[in-house]
Order: C-alpha cells, then structure tokens, then sequence
C-alpha cells in the first residue's frame, strides 16, 4: 500500500527542480563548513603559547619624540588617562606597569656552573592579567623566593650576543630554568639577598616580571617611598585588532609594544572575512531552502485532488505525508554526506600548506556540528511546512 501511495503522489516531482535545490543546498552548506573548519584550523596559528600572557592583551606606551624629550615632557601615564582609556568601548580593563624603585644585582649560576653577575631591574603587572599556576606565582616575606617571567629576547641577546662573543656556554630555556638564582637588593637602609627562580618565558613582554606582591613589598622596604605613575600599561580589550582602537591609539599618540596590533589586525580581518563567507553560504542555504518550499508547494498543489481524495478514503494527514517527508529526508542527508565529503576534499588541498607554518590544524567536530544544525534546522523546516500543507487540505476537507 505504502508503494502505490508514493507511486500515485511522485507523478509531478520536478527531478530539474529537487536536483536545483540539491545543488544549492549543497554550496551553500560546504560554504559554511569549510568556512568554519578553515577558521578553526587557522586559529592555532594566532594563539600564542604562552600561557601567562593572554591574546587580547596589548601593552601600550608614550611615543616619546626627540622634542619631548628636550622639553621634558612625561612618559608617564596619568589617572586621567587611564580612566580615558579604560572608558573606550574596546578596553574591558586596564592595569599599570610598577617598576622597581632600588638597586637590584642578580647573579646566575655557582658550583659547576659560571657565575654571572649584573645589574637587574623588575616590573610587576596586576597577578589577574597573568595565567601561571598560583601555587608558583606567589611572595611570601616569611619564606622569600621569587619567581620571574623573563623575555625571551634577553635569553637570545646572551645566547647570540653575549656568550658567543666572550666564549661563555649557551644554555637553554630549561637549562636557565634550573640555573641558581639569586638577587641582592639594596636601598632605604637594607640589604638582602633572595633567592629566585625563572617560571616562564614571554615573546610579548619584552621585560622581567614579578609577582605584584613582591614588588610592592620590596619597593615598601627597598625604596623611596615615591608615588611614580606608569610608564606603560597592560590593556585588555573586547577585539584585538579592532580599528578603533588604532585609531585611538594615534590620536593619542600611543605606542602598541611588538607586533602584536599587526598579528591582532591580521586575525580581526581574517574573522571578519569568515564571517562574511559564513553569512554568503548561510544566505545560499537560505535561498535553497525556500526552493525546495516552493517546489514542495507546487507539487502538493498539483495533487491538491488526489490528496484530498485519499484523506476522504480514510488516509490519516502523516500517513499522506511521509512521502514527501521521506522524499525530504533522502535529500537532505545525501547533501549533508556529500558536503561534509567536499569539505574534507578541500581541506586536504590547503592542510599542507598550513603544515608549513607550523600548525597541525584544528578538529574537525565542529564544522560538523554546524552542518549537522544547519541541515537539522532545513529538514524541521521543511517537514514542518509539508504537515502543515496537508494538514489544511485535510482541515478544508
């Protein structure tokens, strides 16, 4: 019976129109997911890792001309300024640098290892703008060890600069992890030495960091006592790269430290672009979508009589519909299955090449996700649209 019902519906199918809808189900649904695994698979690519120091922050600083300098004009950063630019729609929060305000010599190594000695100096910046593990980021007074994030950069000007020059031994980042450490701190009457250890390297801070409760400890024993503002600050913000805030930056005439607004604009673009291809093969998904409405409508029109000759005979509306649903079903997963198919054709085009930099990619469940709510999402739809249509026949009736 199931047979000659669907025999007796499928006489007006348009094989052109289904086969139409097809197609432009199926770009508009690769576009997509293609979209959203190339993101997902570029992403590694501007995510640092460094773990302490996330991707939206930036740390800015004066531009200093050389009639600045002449005149004397600050480098420091006022409360008025900072509240200026902790009010700016892009900026989420705003933390001030704090330099060390006494004598600090650091000597590296003893024993079997060589001793140097020299002059050092150390910032600190609020402990909730750094991600480390909070059992090894911490002062205590009672028990003084202090753990540093050193620059990267200073690492390599002793490796290539420095040792290569004076015949001294280069060491690795783990090899200076596990160094003796040891910092003399003078000033305001006191002398003490205490011992350190490095918990990390920074390719963005191009400075020595520490725990912001050891620096306001030691400047409170060490140092003068003197209310400094920042001369540079750390600025989380909504959307790295985003125009405005370069736009406010040279107003201002204030400095973005590194290259981090040039990889940051990078990334603001390449998500903007994703979102545009996101929003085309939506759009594409759309338009098929009511293509395969409007053939449904028009067949169901065509059998308008036939239809409600069989509700007549006793045919309930879901068992008049579950051809078509079927129809639907068969469709839209063969679309589905062959998406998913071209996607990982085209990626497997443009992995190697992000192989080359560095990257494995990223996963690929989520651009299978969305395929899945995307062509979930059309299927209900159109289901939806076919009971209904059946359902008013039958309520005509």
């Amino acid at each position: 019976m199931k047979g000659l019902l669907w025999k007796l519906l499928r006489k007006h199918i348009s094989t052109s129109q289904l086969i139409g809808f097809s197609i432009a189900n199926l770009i508009g649904l690769t576009i997509v997911i293609l979209a959203v695994q190339f993101y997902n698979d570029v992403l590694p690519i501007f995510t640092d890792e460094e773990s302490f120091i996330r991707k939206d922050y930036v740390i800015i600083t004066r531009n200093i001309s050389s009639a600045g300098a002449i005149m004397g004009n600050s480098a420091e950063f006022s409360d008025e300024d900072i509240a200026d630019i902790e009010s700016q729609p892009w900026c989420r929060r705003v933390g001030r640098f704090t330099s060390s305000k006494f004598s600090i010599v650091a000597s590296i190594g003893g024993g079997s290892t060589p001793m140097i000695r020299t002059m050092f100096f150390f910032e600190s910046i609020p402990n909730n703008f750094i991600d480390v593990d909070s059992t090894s980021w911490h002062f205590d007074p009672q028990n003084p060890q202090v753990p540093v994030i050193l620059s990267r950069e200073y690492l390599s000007l002793y490796n290539f600069g420095f040792a290569a020059t004076q015949g001294m031994p280069k060491v690795s980042e783990g090899e200076v992890s596990s160094v003796p450490l040891n910092f003399t701190l003078s000033g305001n009457g006191n002398y003490d030495m205490i011992g350190g250890r490095i918990v990390g390297f920074s390719n963005r801070l191009n400075t020595i960091i520490v725990p912001d409760e050891f620096m306001r400890w030691a400047n409170a024993r060490y140092g003068t006592g003197e209310v400094q503002q920042p001369l540079r600050l750390v600025v989380e913000v909504n959307r790295p790269g985003d125009p405005k805030m370069q736009a406010y930056m040279d107003a201002h005439k204030y400095n973005i430290a590194g290259d981090k607004m040039a990889s940051s604009k990078t990334y603001y673009f390449l998500t903007l672009i994703i979102i545009i291809v996101i929003v085309i093969g939506v759009l594409i998904s759309l338009l098929s979508f009511f293509v395969l409405m409007l053939s449904i409508y028009l067949l169901l029109q065509k059998n308008t009589k036939k239809l409600q000759d069989l509700l007549l005979l006793g045919y309930s509306p879901a068992q008049v519909s579950r051809p078509y649903i079927k129809m639907v079903l068969y469709i839209n997963v063969a679309v589905l299955i062959a998406s998913i198919v071209l996607m990982l054709l085209a990626r497997s085009c443009y992995l190697p090449m992000l192989r080359e930099m560095g990257t494995k990619g990223g996963s690929i469940i989520p651009a299978l996700i969305v395929a899945v709510l995307i062509m979930g999402a059309i299927t209900a739809g159109n289901i939806w649209a076919i009971r209904r249509k059946i359902n008013s026949l039958w309520i005509q009736d």
